[in-house]
């Protein structure tokens, strides 16, 4: 009896010894949450910071290549990302036409939101009018004007979201027209290369990020 049992433990020992241990699944990592923030963008021309509001105005410039517009960075994403930004008119602003009644403009601006290989994504258009001073978004500080302002300020405001498809890392934005109405002139369209015809600020991404790795197998011993 002793003899078998022995064989039986050493049997039983060897066995234990030839299997692997057991591997357990990891769990499945949570879904990322998405993220909304201000992303990495580069204005080629700045057009200032308010001096009410703080926000950064940026002009939209014409221009054939993307490369040269205004270029936003997108992080590494999964699904498409939702770009918003305000879309504004740039007046000239004269003191002395508004108080002569004479500083009437009706804008209408368009843009295109575009891949990097010159694609376009979107359009949008901002349309207003301009009369008075109350007409303006900001004024914009920096400038030789009275109390250290520019001429130039954002007008109209039209709130834009775009999605960007999944594939994009990077886009750009391209000023492609503006349309000027005044008192003393019929409607004049500018589209040259190198010329503002619209500002934006308050630029935002929305997207999801990646799922993290998987994280390697939880390897358990019976």
């Amino acid at each position: 009896m002793i003899a078998v049992a022995l064989v039986w433990f050493a049997a039983s020992a060897a066995d234990a010894q030839g299997r692997r241990p057991a591997v357990r699944p990891a769990p499945p990592p949570p879904p990322a949450a998405p993220k909304k923030e201000a992303p990495e963008m580069m204005c080629p021309s700045p057009l200032g910071i308010g001096v009410s509001t703080k926000v950064s105005f940026c002009d939209v410039m014409t221009a054939e290549d993307p490369a040269a517009g205004i270029l936003i960075a997108l992080p590494p994403h999964k699904g498409p990302v939702t770009l918003t930004f305000n879309l504004h008119n740039r007046h000239t602003y004269s003191e002395e036409q508004v108080k002569a009644n004479r500083a009437y403009s009706r804008y209408t601006a368009s843009i295109g939101v575009l891949t990097m290989d010159n694609h376009l994504i979107a359009r949008a258009v901002v349309q207003s009018e301009f009369r008075k001073a109350g007409d303006l978004i900001d004024r914009i500080g920096g400038g030789a004007g009275p109390g250290g302002v520019k001429a130039v300020a954002p007008t109209g405001s039209e709130a834009i979201s775009i999605s960007i498809p999944e594939s994009e890392e990077r886009i750009s934005i391209l000023g492609e027209k503006l349309t000027q109405e005044r008192l003393d002139s019929g409607p004049t369209t500018y589209s040259s290369p190198g010329r503002p015809v619209a500002v934006i600020s308050d630029v935002m991404i929305e997207y999801t990020p990646p799922p993290p790795p998987k994280p390697a197998p939880v390897r358990r011993r019976r």
